[in-house]
Parts: structure tokens; sequence; C-alpha cells
């Protein structure tokens, strides 16, 4: 029986030729992230303990992100103290206002690779698993481990392939891929599963919706989403070749198919994620106020698409 890339990754990690759904493992972290709302918490662990040196400052990133520049003098304090962390202990990776984004784009354009081990002190650090890496959000606590040791226990998660057919049609988005899945699972449906995204379907779409379906895998609960790597990760990264691709006979622990051709424009309702509904059921409801951005969507081909609809008005 072959391996899934999920679980591919995390032999490597672990020194192990091989390991399977449910197995314990201690892995090897390759990058940790940070950012102003996590940080601080994790420092103050790190301050408990005694010990804050971290065990590679050349894998260690921090952003800040969410809270700039600092809307009070208490976001000012707490900026100031990753700085200084940054400071006292070389870590060259440290992004100040000025040299921000949000921090999972970030990473995904500057730090990470194929096959990397990646956690970040953020739930939507699955976003990274579109490169072909296997990235997930962990605790501010578990965080301040990761950092004094660069190791992490992981279950092996199982896998649920969706396999992805055919191009979306016109008018339809990654984003509506997402949401079209999670309906249909349910916030908890792939709880503590790796959603593996598959098929000719999702070949044909950009890094940047990858990035945008793999942000959303936890909002099913999934441990992290990740694509097999192809020609179009290996531009994205700059590597010569994918480190990691699932075995064709790798087992899953199922798999669901989605025709993009058939799909049309979902709407979340209120007031859960897996609200969903196709747009024809909602009726003509007025628009007050769009937001592009977050670490959803706000890449450059979400901004061509409001600007194809805002031209010329």
């Amino acid at each position: 029986m072959g391996m899934t890339i999920s679980e591919k990754i995390l032999a490597k990690a672990s020194g192990k030729r091989k390991v399977e759904a449910g197995e314990y493992v201690v892995g090897r972290i390759d990058l940790a992230m940070i950012h102003d709302l996590t940080g601080p918490l994790t420092l103050n662990v790190m301050k408990e303990v005694g010990y804050e040196r971290p065990w590679d400052p050349d894998k260690v990133v921090i952003i800040l992100d969410h809270q700039v520049p600092a809307n009070s003098s208490t976001t000012a304090e707490l900026h100031k103290q990753l700085r200084s962390y940054a400071r006292r202990h070389g870590l060259r990776n440290f992004h100040e206002v000025g040299r921000q984004g949000v921090c999972h784009q970030i990473l995904a354009e500057s730090y990470v690779k194929p096959g990397m081990l990646v956690v970040g002190a953020d739930s939507h650090t699955c976003t990274l698993g579109a490169l072909g890496a296997f990235a997930t959000g962990i605790g501010s606590t578990e965080m301040a481990s990761v950092i004094l040791t660069g190791e992490m226990w992981f279950r092996v998660p199982e896998t649920i392939r969706f396999e992805l057919k055919n191009s979306l049609g016109k008018g339809t988005s990654a984003k509506d891929i997402i949401l079209k899945i999670i309906g249909e699972m349910g916030v908890d449906g792939a709880l503590y599963c790796a959603a593996e995204f598959a098929g000719d379907g999702i070949q044909s779409l950009s890094v940047d919706s990858r990035l945008t379906i793999c942000n959303m895998a936890i909002e099913m609960g999934a441990k992290t989403g990740i694509v097999n790597p192809d020609s179009k990760t290996i531009e994205y990264t700059g590597v010569k070749e994918a480190a990691f691709r699932s075995d064709p006979d790798a087992k899953y622990l199922e798999t669901r198919e989605l025709d993009l051709s058939e799909l049309e424009p979902q709407v979340a309702m209120p007031h859960s994620v897996d609200n969903v509904k196709p747009v024809s059921e909602i009726g003509d409801v007025p628009v007050d106020q769009v937001f592009i951005g977050s670490c959803t969507n706000g890449r450059l081909e979400d901004l061509e698409a409001a600007a194809r609809v805002l031209k010329g008005k």
C-alpha cells in the first residue's frame, strides 16, 4: 500500500520510511510562524518556563499583520515585545510594519516549498498546503514548545480526497469550490483529516486559487488542506522538482467528486460557514459593501475580478 503526500511528508519529518493514518510521530519542523496576535502569548509561555532561545532562528518567522499600524498603546507594546525578541536572538525573518502583508501570503511568496512541514500560530496556516507542504495551525502554547525544540508530535491524519473534475465556468471561482465542499461536509465533516484536492480540475486552477481552497480547509475541521505539486507549483516556488506526490495506491478515508463545470456561484449565509446555498436560491439581495481581502482572498486575481466588474462605472 502506498502513501498519501501528507503521510510522506510526516514520514520524512519523523525519520521513518513509512507511516500510516492513526500512527503517532514526532516530526522535525521546517518552518514556524507567529504573528502580532498570537506571538506575544507564545513569548509569555517561554517566559514562564524560563527559556526563550529558538532552536533555529532562520526557521522562525514573525509577521506583524493583524493590527498594523498599532491601534493602541497596548498593541504598540506587544509589537515592541516581538521586535525585542527578534533582536535578542538574531531573527532575520521579522516582518516589520511596512514590510508586511497577510502572514500566509508572505509565507507562500517567500518561505514555503513543497515537502515542508510548516506550523503557524494561526488556524489558517493550512493555506500553505496549496504548495505541496503539510501546513497546519497550532496554539500559542504548542508554538512555544516548537520554537524551543524544533519538534512537535502529530497523529498522522486520515486523508479525504476531493476529486475536482473539468474547469470552472464563467462567474465562478475557487471560493465557490471550497464553499460548495464545506456546505456538503459541514463544519466538522473532515475533523482532523487531511483534505487532499486533486484531479484535472485542481490542475486547471492557478496557485492563487489553490491557496484560497486550502485556506478554508480548517472550516470543515481539517488538519490541513493539500495539493499535489505540479509544474505550476514548481514555477511558483522556484524549486527544481516536487518533493512528494501521493501514490496511486494510497489509502483514503473516502473520495468525493465535484464537477466544476456544473458549479454555480455559492453564498455562505448567516450564521455559519457551512450554511451554503447556490446564488440562484438567494434571490435579489442588495449589496451595500464589498470587502476584498482577508487571508482567503485579496490576491491579484481577486482584484482583477473586481476591476472587471467595476470597469466603466
